[in-house]
């Protein structure tokens, strides 16, 4: 396993649900800390600024460290875990999925508990279970027991478990929280190969705090940045599985990263956009083009700042996005940290002036 792969396994591998990011921006510190200079916001988005230029335009690289996951909102008389989502999550891939709840005496592992099918009569069998009638399933004999022996209390995150696995075809892995350690891993790499060249600009990687439950991070960190351009680093939805062809989404593993048109947040700066497809045509470099009805990104915050700031989200196509498990191709990932860095290599004073509409 390659350096590049090594800090995707680390960084999906560990927790960090909303409002609990630390152990994510740990690992982007480490790696960023010997080049950039780094500060926080204090909401806790961590800020890694790599100089260029002193007049040369500021490049916000903006990717959220938050995973989906859930919170314990209840512990039942009996010691179950009733508990509230984080990040938008859909019922029928949450059921018998296992968990670790993050508590003050350490991690206490479980499971969203499923009944039996043989018990259950057909027309219940064929319903949707409702998040607010699931549980977890941690093991304890009563409430005393989940309290006072293993810690758990109201507002513990609790993570999704799934570790990062290269499937039997090696340019594949699987893994959870993709969306959006990828975008994470991405500006970490692309400021690496920055590093020791002459790029006209300042660029800003940035670890969001807080986007699964409204772009919070991203609205905060800008105030600090004042970026020229911005980029959202992020997952796409890849469509090339049985059952999503009639969805409006168009996105295949292997055939490029993803220059998003649209989003429900956001319209992108036409010039910006364009400029992108231009730098990856010179450099054929593959990529695709989509659209997305619904959801939004940091950047939906982001190009709304002040008098605006030019932007695009720039993505890698992922199966199965909120859900414990995603699923990308190496070279979607490698041909995204190539564009951007191709692109910031061109963004000089001049280059940017021209995308305001």
């Amino acid at each position: 396993m390659d350096e590049r792969i090594k800090l995707l396994k680390e960084l999906t591998e560990a927790s960090g649900v909303p409002g609990f990011e630390h152990e994510v921006r740990a690992i982007i510190r480490k790696h960023m800390e010997d080049f950039t200079c780094i500060e926080e916001d204090r909401l806790g988005s961590i800020i890694c600024k790599k100089e260029g230029p002193s007049d040369g335009p500021k490049v916000m690289l903006s990717a959220h460290m938050d995973e989906i996951g859930f919170m314990v909102k209840h512990v039942t008389e009996e010691g179950f875990i009733k508990f509230q989502t984080l990040g938008g999550w859909w019922e029928q891939v949450m059921l018998a999925q296992r968990v670790i709840i993050k508590t003050n005496k350490g991690d206490v592992p479980g499971v969203i508990g499923s009944i039996p099918p043989h018990i259950l009569d057909n027309e219940t069998r064929n319903k949707v279970v409702k998040k607010e009638n699931m549980f977890i399933d941690c093991g304890a004999k009563d409430k005393e027991e989940a309290e006072k022996v293993f810690g758990i209390r109201p507002g513990d995150p609790i993570i999704p478990v799934s570790e990062f696995t290269v499937m039997a075809n090696p340019d594949l892995f699987m893994a959870k929280a993709f969306d959006d350690r990828l975008g994470c891993a991405m500006f970490i790499e692309v400021m690496k190969e920055l590093k020791g060249t002459d790029h006209p600009n300042t660029v800003y990687g940035v670890g969001t705090v807080q986007e699964e439950v409204g772009l919070r991070g991203a609205k905060t960190s800008v105030n600090k940045i004042c970026p020229d351009i911005a980029f959202a680093l992020e997952v796409g939805i890849a469509s090339d599985v049985p059952g999503t062809k009639d969805f409006g989404v168009y996105e295949k593993l292997g055939e490029g990263p993803v220059i998003l048109v649209y989003d429900a947040s956001m319209i992108p700066n036409r010039g910006l956009r364009d400029f992108v497809i231009n730098v990856a045509e010179e450099m054929e470099i593959p990529y695709q083009l989509d659209s997305l009805a619904g959801g939004g990104t940091d950047a939906g915050a982001i190009h709304i700042y002040k008098e605006g700031v030019p932007s695009l989200v720039i993505a890698v196509p992922t199966r199965y996005i909120h859900t414990h498990v995603g699923i990308i191709h190496r070279k979607d990932y490698e041909n995204a940290i190539k564009l951007l860095k191709e692109v910031i290599m061109r963004l000089d004073s001049e280059t940017v002036a021209k995308f305001t509409l």
